[in-house]
């Protein structure tokens, strides 16, 4: 079963249009979000929109197929972050004016390394965001 228009419009619009693991704006960077299968279909995942995430493309490919990862500060293999069942808040803090993700969690540390949340070319774009105060979102 696809994803239907209508799915991936609420998806998104929930989502305020911001990549639901980074929080990249779509209006800012120009580029459509994707949808991520929060478990993956080859792990048996749904197409339902429960397990549907809006996604930035450098998210949605740094995750690939992976639900669990490393917590760096353990090496405990743990569960990535769920935007479905978790809030965001609880799991990341913006850190050096809102240039980095911070994990606060296990879940959330290993995110940030698994995804790449903070890789040089969105710290770039953070930077230049924040000089317009297009960034961090509220």
């Amino acid at each position: 079963m696809a994803i239907s228009d209508k799915v991936r419009q609420q998806i998104c619009a929930a989502a305020n249009y911001r990549c639901e693991y980074c929080k990249t704006s779509s209006k800012l960077t120009g580029m459509p979000l994707v949808m991520d299968h929060i478990l993956p279909q080859v792990a048996g995942g749904s197409d339902e929109p429960e397990n549907i995430a809006a996604a930035c493309y450098r998210c949605n490919e740094f995750k690939g197929s992976k639900t669990h990862a490393p917590d760096p500060a353990t090496s405990t293999l743990v569960p990535l972050f769920n935007p479905r069942q978790q809030s965001w808040t609880e799991h990341f803090t913006w850190a050096n004016g809102g240039t980095h993700i911070v994990g606060l969690t296990p879940t959330g540390r290993a995110t940030v390394i698994a995804l790449r949340l903070n890789n040089d070319y969105v710290v770039e774009a953070r930077a230049l965001w924040i000089e317009s105060n297009w960034h961090p979102p509220t």
